[in-house]
């Protein structure tokens, strides 16, 4: 039997910089999502990249000294170099410098051409290089931007893509799907955006040159929108409709992005896949930005977060849990190193590992270090095992959401259900006087903690599997089909000698 597919993309990154928490965040959230959809039995394909043409990389790469390719053959590494650094499970990596993508971006302009949606005129008005964006008079503030970025005029000729007809088409499209743009700010957003009249839109340039070349005018060179956005189809394997990738896996379920580039996914994307007579993904998620201490995060102020120093300092999956925890997902956040230290000390050294260490040292010393034989069950164990056993049901509709801190939410509840469930039955009272209730008590608490380690797994997923490790499961036996009565723990299987697997962070040194 086939199994469902699952497609799911970060917005490749611009190469003119550094990767930071906000590239991290997304990155890592793709993957708690990818991680989630695999073990629940999907296909799942997950794409992350990096963007390598436009102006402001020209611009980059000059002031480095560099040439272009040069340039982006560096700084792309950097992102590349990152994911196993984060414990990132993708699937493809792409560049838009990539031949594949030339020929599936010229193939995209070419069914544009022909189906009457491109024509040639001359744009003149406002552009931001770092935005790669045009502005109208009416959209600047203050002589900038929206977003704070200087603006040039610029006259040139240029090809334009009739996005002034796809006004209705996208309002329908909205309509119709609900959910396509989320969270519902974001939708509202958008939807005021495309209600308030389009504009067509400038998608070639002629005053720089690093770009996919316009196909039989090599004075142009595409826009960066049409070019990156054609990434996502790219890795499919498009312009081979018939391939097995691309039927299985277009058009995508899930495009995650910065609440910034919001507008290039849910207006100008769709209209170009429209308008080429391909399949609209089917949704696009817009999450929110960080500070850092409540201040914004700059270069100027000096306070840019390195993921990577985050990960020495308090560990990767310690990292991992706190940026899908501390904030809904959708909004903005504030990154403080008090946040950091309590998610990891209250959340998962108190909570979490606490549970799972008192119960495993105390079955090593008085359970002869195998799973205890449960006997018959009472009211209580019987309530807490059903807790665990229902826990996915509620992850799946917080996971169909992209609501992270909610599903850990609803995780920590059965946590916290577990450790008072220890202190009312108090096994270290039933050790003498109970020893058969001790055993099932021992017995309900591990097969709780399994539950739990299995559902971490996207989250915290190199601390999850040393859980599981010494809970004695099977590596084949971690996936969500292992969720539920039928796949309990077998009594009097042996197992290794446990060990903490959330220290606290410690300030003192």
């Amino acid at each position: 039997m086939s199994r469902p597919r699952y497609y799911i993309t970060t917005p490749i990154y611009y190469v003119n910089d550094l990767p930071h928490i906000g590239h991290a965040y997304t990155t890592i959230a793709c993957d708690v999502m990818a991680r989630f959809k695999r073990l629940d039995g999907y296909d799942v394909m997950f794409l992350t990249g990096t963007d390598e043409h436009g102006q402001k990389v020209e611009t980059a790469a000059g002031n480095a000294g560099l040439d272009p390719r040069t340039f982006t053959d560096q700084v792309s590494r950097n992102f590349r170099d990152l994911l196993p650094m984060l414990d990132i499970g993708n699937d493809d990596f792409i560049r838009t410098t990539e031949d594949r993508h030339r020929i599936s971006v010229q193939e995209v302009w070419r069914r544009l051409v022909a189906r009457g949606h491109i024509y040639l005129g001359k744009y003149a008005g406002w552009y931001s290089v770092r935005d790669e964006a045009y502005f109208a008079d009416s959209e600047l503030v203050d002589g900038q931007a929206p977003t704070g970025a200087p603006v040039e005029w610029v006259e040139e000729p240029s090809y334009f893509f009739d996005l002034s007809k796809w006004q209705e088409p996208l309002l329908r499209l909205y309509e119709e799907n609900p959910d396509f743009i989320a969270p519902r700010s974001r939708r509202n957003e958008v939807v005021s955006f495309v209600s308030g009249g389009l504009r067509d839109l400038s998608v070639s340039r002629t005053s720089f040159r690093w770009g996919v070349p316009v196909p039989d005018d090599d004075d142009h060179i595409m826009y960066v929108w049409l070019d990156a956005l054609t990434n996502y189809i790219t890795a499919t394997g498009f312009p081979d409709t018939g391939c097995e990738r691309y039927r299985q896996f277009w058009p995508a379920d899930l495009h995650m992005v910065g609440k910034d580039i919001v507008r290039f996914h849910a207006v100008y994307w769709p209209a170009f896949l429209m308008a080429a007579d391909l399949p609209v993904p089917k949704r696009v998620f817009a999450h929110g930005w960080w500070t850092n201490e409540g201040q914004k995060i700059s270069k100027s102020l000096g306070n840019v977060i390195d993921p990577l120093d985050l990960v020495e300092t308090y560990g990767l999956d310690q990292m991992r849990y706190f940026l899908m925890r501390e904030v809904p997902f959708g909004n903005d956040g504030d990154f403080s190193q008090g946040s950091m230290i309590g998610r990891i000390n209250n959340d998962l050294a108190n909570d979490f590992g606490n549970l799972a260490q008192r119960v495993l040292s105390f079955v090593a010393r008085h359970g002869e270090g195998r799973v205890p034989d449960p006997g018959p069950l009472a009211p209580p164990d019987l309530a807490l095992l059903e807790q665990a056993d229902c826990l996915l049901d509620a992850l799946r509709k917080e996971y169909a959401n992209q609501a992270f801190n909610r599903a850990l939410e609803r995780v920590w509840e059965v946590v916290g259900a577990a450790n008072r469930y220890v202190d009312e039955q108090a096994p270290w009272q039933l050790r003498r006087s109970d020893p058969a209730r001790m055993a099932t008590v021992l017995y309900t608490l591990m097969e709780t903690v399994r539950h739990l380690a299995i559902l971490m797994q996207p989250v915290v997923p190199g601390s999850a599997g040393r859980m599981l490790d010494q809970l004695g499961i099977a590596a084949d036996a971690r996936e969500f089909s292992s969720i539920g009565a039928d796949h309990r723990l077998v009594a009097g299987t042996p197992l290794p000698a446990p060990s903490p697997v959330f220290p606290r962070f410690r300030t003192d040194g």
